[in-house]
């Protein structure tokens, strides 16, 4: 894996923004707060299976990555990891374009990108609405 991606999921996880293992990767997408579900390659047909199942019927993206579970464990600071969810929509799209081959992930990198920019959007607007509550405009 590109080192640049491995700093990403490390960042992630640092920032408590990366959710691993089965059970809080269910919760986050039950919760529809999972942004990108990352699965090892190397994970059982049932982990698969699963995974799909937490993000069917949602806009939820998910993915295989090219390591091992040994290795993503070592990546995140743990023994062994099959799965794990972002939680960040702009650091998953900083993890897509680092992973490079754009041509590959083209279509999540894409929605990823849109999710992102909407979310800059709501960020920018809950500005202006904080800025509107302080200086306290007088209603008519």
């Amino acid at each position: 894996m590109n080192p640049k991606a491995a700093g990403y999921l490390s960042l992630a996880r640092r920032g408590r923004m990366l959710e691993i293992g089965e059970e809080p990767v269910g919760a986050l997408c039950r919760a529809r707060k999972a942004r990108l579900v990352l699965v090892a390659s190397d994970a059982s047909d049932h982990t698969f299976r699963r995974v799909k199942s937490f993000v069917a019927g949602s806009k939820q993206a998910w993915m295989k990555i090219d390591i091992t579970k040994d290795e993503f464990g070592d990546l995140i600071g743990y023994s062994s990891v099959a799965m794990a969810a972002f939680t960040d929509v702009r650091l998953a799209t900083a993890f897509v374009q680092a992973l490079g081959e754009p041509e590959k992930h083209a279509e999540l990198l894409q929605s990823l990108e849109e999710k992102s920019l909407r979310a800059e959007q709501r960020q920018k607007e809950e500005k202006a609405h904080q800025k509107n509550l302080r200086r306290g405009g007088k209603k008519k």
